[in-house]
């Protein structure tokens, strides 16, 4: 099978303008929150699809198709066959976590999966068993982490962290590795002086500044050992000077924040929408229910600061008031979360969207999305691994705005907007990988 994809990869492929190296061996994945329900969800359904048990729907890596011009024709290909990524089968996972359970045993706690759709990878679960977490409640206050590793100072605790990615590596067989954080929402946090250096960031963790979270240590431990790292929180983490440093350093890539599911999802295909046709926002509310851990952690107002914070940012970029006054200039923007423990992973939102339309006449939107959180949030993971691997294996190193299509709060160059737009972050993405693939780049009317 393996032989078979790489005749038709370098068959259907410029392999001399070629910038990225074949994925060969297997890739370790460590998963920060291993035991959560989106990780859990993640490997679950991962394994579930390479066994043949399940279909990778929500993943554009396994379905999605990538358009080509060869001469004056432009061809469809599904993309898995044209760009060298990494096959399922070569996926080990392992991670870290606060509690003890196994992969089975924090499958069934999360309750997002049916026992029926878990007993075909059963045993693979069981085998992934967390290496202890660094933890610090202040960051998590409802939290009570039982499995958590013990230390002096933040160093001790990278030091450790540091020597669990070498283990894991060398006793599965792994030549690749990525981390990925799927962990909860840590509090609200902006940049201090331990932020602005790495030697700043390297004095501070010696020193056991509480100003370094547990994120931070995970995310420098990563890039010390040549790891990419993927920050699906809206944390604090990699989005600051030192850390910068520290993968220019050791060129690494990162990417983040903040994986893009639900209600944040619909705002980035809807907000478009108006600006295209013109249509004038006075307002915008949005709340929330959610009964899973997440939803308990964002009940505290810390760490609902931290996830406001990158909510709160979508639409105000894309519409950009400077150039359109008339209409977006004072735009009410509202978030809320509730925990409501009942619902468990099943979220429900609600929007309430008052719209402006020709001579200044209102007009409302109102929209209810039931979703299973964890269900949007796996695809995302699996093809953020399967890119950001991708990307490292290219000699990318650093911040990776191309993979802002699966984040609320992409990561972007100092001095420049964010793009929130999901089509242009698409036609970001896949002109991105056209590139690295040696081939010609389109425009986005054209893709």
């Amino acid at each position: 099978m393996r032989n078979a994809y790489l005749a038709f990869f370098k068959e259907n492929n410029n392999m001399e303008n070629m910038l990225v190296k074949e994925a060969q061996g297997k890739l370790g994945v460590l998963v920060v929150g291993v035991g959560g329900a989106v990780a859990t969800t993640f490997i679950a359904g991962t394994l579930a699809v390479r066994k043949g048990l399940a279909k990778p729907i929500g993943s554009m890596t396994q379905l999605s198709h990538l358009k080509l011009k060869k001469g004056n024709q432009i061809i469809s290909k599904k993309l898995s066959d044209v760009v060298p990524l990494t096959q399922l089968n070569d996926i080990v996972f392992g991670g870290w976590d606060i509690f003890p359970e196994n992969g089975y045993e924090a499958a069934l706690h999360a309750e997002v999966l049916l026992a029926k759709d878990l007993d075909g990878i059963r045993d693979e679960l069981k085998t992934i068993r967390p290496m202890k977490g660094v933890f610090d409640q202040n960051y998590v206050k409802r939290l009570n982490g039982t499995w958590i590793k013990s230390g002096e100072t933040r160093w001790d605790m990278v030091e450790q962290l540091r020597e669990d990615i070498r283990s894991f590596k060398k006793e599965n067989g792994c030549d690749r590795l990525v981390i990925i954080w799927a962990g909860s929402t840590e509090i609200f946090q902006k940049e201090s002086a331990a932020h602005q250096s790495l030697a700043s960031l390297e004095t501070a963790m010696r020193a056991n500044d509480t100003e370094v979270a547990p994120s931070v240590c995970y995310a420098y431990a990563a890039l010390s050992e040549g790891v990419p790292y993927i920050n699906g929180a809206p944390n604090l983490t990699v989005d600051f000077p030192a850390m910068d440093e520290l993968a220019a350093k050791t060129g690494v890539a990162f990417c983040g924040k903040d994986f893009k599911t639900g209600q944040t999802l619909l705002k980035t295909v809807l907000a478009p929408m108006f600006k295209t046709r013109m249509l004038g926002l006075e307002g915008w509310f949005s709340t929330n229910i959610l009964g899973n851990r997440d939803g308990e952690v964002l009940d505290e107002p810390g760490n609902f600061k931290t996830k406001e914070e990158s909510k709160l940012s979508v639409i105000e970029s894309i519409l950009v008031a400077d150039d359109y006054p008339d209409l977006y200039s004072d735009i009410y923007h509202k978030v809320r979360i509730n925990y409501y423990p009942p619902r468990k992973d099943n979220k429900e939102s609600w929007d309430n969207i008052d719209l402006v339309g020709w001579l200044g006449y209102p007009m409302q939107m109102k929209i209810n999305f039931l979703c299973r959180d964890s269900i949007l949030a796996a695809p995302l993971c699996l093809d953020l691994v399967l890119l950001t691997d991708l990307a490292q294996r290219s000699g990318l190193s650093g911040m990776q705005t191309w993979l802002g299509f699966y984040f609320k709060s992409p990561m972007h160059v100092p001095g420049k907007l964010p793009v929130h737009d999901i089509f242009v972050q698409y036609d970001v993405l896949k002109n991105k990988l056209r590139e690295l693939i040696g081939e010609e780049t389109f425009l986005l009317e054209e893709n």
